[in-house]
């Protein structure tokens, strides 16, 4: 059994020990990365073959995402408080598991139901794999690690589309879940020899399980009542409401509990709570965008399965290469002009995205339109997550940074509930290439204003951090679907048990 990190000399990348810790971060952080993205490409299929419409389509998106944002702050805690490696083992497998139960699946409402169990252990997870880095590593090493596991998670991002699509194409969307158990199994074991186990030594207080499911439960209720409203039942009219009141008792819990998951004290800073409004815009627009864009290529465009998913390749590849370098221009012309830029060339490419329809020739069609889109997003999401961590005071980064992932998450997951609905989108849309593409250009204008406005709050609310402000430490990343998480300097990625403000 390896010592806790406490007690134990600080890990050097060149040993071997610093190796291990490396390769099992990367493998874990893949397994959820690669899920976020290969998962819509496989839509099409999966709703053929499991006869499901487009609501359950819907769901099979959201049932990860509700349970991975409501519990991901929770997630973070738990490993402070009993061990990160051992909650980020437990996360490893329980994910394995809900991602055999969802390969397996005989039907779509099975498939949905392993899929929020699935976001449970990519709660418990994503928060550990920076978290293990961070609370083991020398600090002459730590940045070099932490840039060494961002970028070949980045990779893994990259590499995500074009592996979903050939595997839909070839042995079917199943392994598209079924990859994760091989990884697992290797994953799982090298993390029990060769890491480190280290926990928060001042971690106290008592865990905010309340509050959490209270955030789910809202999430889950707000978004079930957006898929089904096209029904109009007294039903979703009254999950609606009760989705809202679980929201105020969220709000209600937080701000009375002794140690609140999201403290309300922390949006006092004007910042942290504007960068948090441009963050709900970008990422509900985002989310809507990679969700239908994925399913016009197929539906309308004719393309395959392996075709759509290399499709998407440039936007999250301009990610990889530029991020780095875009954090370091804001760093110096400050993250107003950024924040205001990247959202306006992402509408621009939204609304190239029109020009994709039947028949859309890749280079003069497609192409264009991601490579803007990937433009706007180098521009923007690196000043994004700086800003976030400067807003607030060092000790909260982990906190900042857990939350603002959090609302990113959250954002995606309402956008793909309520785009559908507010394009006229009926339930069996997907199955008709010309009821999906006019719904599909009925609801880029959509995403198009919601980055507007984005835009517009940044322009009118952001401002130049205070010199000498904390810094991201995640300089290179490739998800296209939420900002990168960072830690605390003791190693603390998401906290559900600080004192209340």
């Amino acid at each position: 059994m390896a010592v806790t990190a406490q007690h134990a000399p600080a890990v050097r990348i060149s040993s071997p020990t610093g190796r291990w810790i490396l390769l099992t971060t990367v493998l874990g952080s893949s397994m959820a990365m690669l899920d976020s993205t290969v998962v819509n490409v496989a839509l099409p299929r999966i709703g053929r073959d499991l006869d499901a419409n487009l609501a359950a389509l819907q769901w099979t998106v959201n049932a990860y995402m509700v349970t991975l944002a409501g519990l991901i702050l929770l997630g973070g805690s738990l490993g402070d408080r009993y061990g990160r490696r051992r909650i980020f083992v437990l996360g490893v497998v329980w994910f394995a598991t809900a991602s055999l139960l969802c390969g397996l699946a005989p039907n779509a409402g099975i498939l949905v139901g392993a899929r929020a169990l699935q976001g449970i252990g990519g709660a418990l997870l994503t928060p550990g794999s920076l978290a293990l880095i961070q609370a083991s590593f020398h600090p002459d090493d730590r940045g070099r690690a932490v840039g060494l596991w961002s970028g070949f998670g980045g990779i893994g991002a990259a590499v995500g589309p074009f592996l979903g699509g050939w595997l839909v194409a070839g042995p079917g969307w199943r392994w598209v879940f079924l990859l994760n158990v091989p990884l697992a199994l290797v994953c799982a074991p090298i993390a029990v020899r060769h890491v480190p186990e280290s926990s928060g030594g001042t971690a106290r207080g008592r865990f905010d399980v309340l509050g959490a499911a209270l955030g789910a439960l809202s999430l889950a209720l707000v978004t079930y009542a957006l898929i089904e409203a096209r029904n109009g039942t007294l039903a979703v009219a009254l999950t609606a409401v009760a989705g809202v009141l679980a929201a105020v008792a969220f709000v209600y819990v937080e701000k009375h509990r002794r140690d609140p998951m999201m403290p309300p004290g922390i949006f006092a800073s004007r910042q942290f709570t504007a960068v948090n409004l441009v963050t709900l815009c970008v990422y509900a627009a985002f989310g809507g965008f990679f969700f239908l864009t994925a399913l016009q290529l197929q539906v309308v465009a004719g393309y395959s399965p392996l075709e759509a998913g290399t499709a998407l390749l440039p936007t999250t590849a301009l990610m990889l290469l530029f991020s780095a370098r875009s954090g370091a221009l804001a760093e110096r012309i400050g993250p107003r002009l950024p924040l205001t830029a990247g959202p306006l060339l992402c509408a621009v490419a939204l609304l190239l995205m029109l020009r994709v329809g039947k028949g859309a020739d890749y280079l003069t069609d497609v192409l264009p339109a991601l490579l803007v889109m990937g433009a706007g997003m180098v521009t923007l999401v690196a000043p994004l997550t700086a800003t976030v961590l400067a807003s607030v005071d060092t000790s909260r980064a982990g906190l900042a940074s857990g939350i603002n992932n959090a609302a990113a998450r959250a954002a995606g997951l309402i956008a793909v509930a309520a785009l559908p609905l507010l394009a006229g989108m009926g339930p069996e849309a997907y199955r008709s290439a010309d009821a999906f593409d006019a719904a599909f250009r009925r609801a880029m204008p959509i995403c198009a204003a919601v980055l507007v406005v984005g835009a517009v709050l940044a322009f009118t609310t952001v401002r130049r951090p205070a010199p000498g402000c904390r810094r991201p430490e995640c300089r290179t990343h490739g998800s296209v679907t939420t900002p990168p998480l960072e830690t605390g300097r003791g190693g603390t990625a998401a906290t559900g048990t600080g004192p209340a403000s």
